[in-house]
């Protein structure tokens, strides 16, 4: 989909990734002495072909697509976490991610303290994460927890503080992976509530999911990955029937 580049906040422009996978890998010390010599056996996987995307300002966009069809890497090139074989990738905006379950918290530093880590991540000022404090606090429900280490917290719980952190540090442009599908029924509410009003305020939100029903009830936008490229991109009601047509 095209737009005027002003309007737009993520493009990808001729995108392929691939990524080695070794076989025959030595597991200990003794291993890789007695075979260092033997030529170590690998395989090119080509995991994104020749992605080509705008992504409006404003827009939530849902990446759906079978375990294996590239949809967490494209988020990953996205963030620049990795970067693409051939290709380029521009975002416009501040950006914050979700991507991996407590990526960026230090384990034996408290909620509170890690709070604060991952929020210079993002580039607020202590002055800026004071101010924010006790909304990131209120939003995760961690009130009686948050100053123990995050090594004793939950799966749910290390969702509840990553959330509550990406959503106050004021980013134009929001990135999720499966993240949201740990933690109880009432949070997930909460966040796709949260998620709802950054929508109304017109933040521009990418997220992978196998919740077609919370695709439909929240993205503009539907991509379906298959097998490393874009099989269909357009109306989220339209892209997610044809998706199910072929999975169910």
């Amino acid at each position: 989909m095209k737009g005027n580049e002003e309007d737009i906040a993520i493009k990808v422009d001729h995108v392929y990734k691939s990524f080695n996978i070794y076989y025959d890998r030595a597991n200990t010390l003794k291993e890789r002495m007695l075979f260092f010599a033997r030529n170590k056996r690998k395989e090119k996987r080509e995991v994104l072909k020749d992605i080509n995307l705008e992504i409006k300002k404003g827009e939530t966009v849902a990446l759906i697509g079978v375990n294996g069809s590239g949809k967490s890497t494209l988020l990953k090139l996205m963030t620049q976490i990795i970067f693409p074989n051939k290709g380029t990738i521009e975002t416009h905006g501040k950006l914050t991610s979700l991507l991996e379950l407590g990526a960026g918290f230090h384990p034996d530093f408290s909620g509170r303290e890690n709070i604060y880590f991952k929020s210079s991540i993002f580039g607020l000022t202590r002055k800026e994460i004071d101010a924010r404090l006790d909304q990131i606090i209120e939003f995760s429900e961690l009130q009686d927890f948050i100053d123990n280490p995050v090594r004793t917290y939950s799966s749910g719980m290390y969702m509840r503080l990553a959330f509550s952190v990406a959503i106050n540090v004021d980013a134009d442009i929001l990135l999720i992976d499966e993240i949201l599908s740990v933690g109880d029924q009432h949070f997930q509410e909460k966040c796709f509530n949260k998620m709802r009003e950054l929508k109304k305020e017109g933040k521009t939100m990418v997220f992978v999911t196998h919740s077609m029903e919370s695709v439909k009830n929240l993205c503009d936008r539907a991509v379906w990955l298959s097998n490393g490229v874009v099989r269909m991109d357009g109306n989220t009601t339209e892209v997610v029937d044809e998706y199910l047509k072929e999975t169910m």
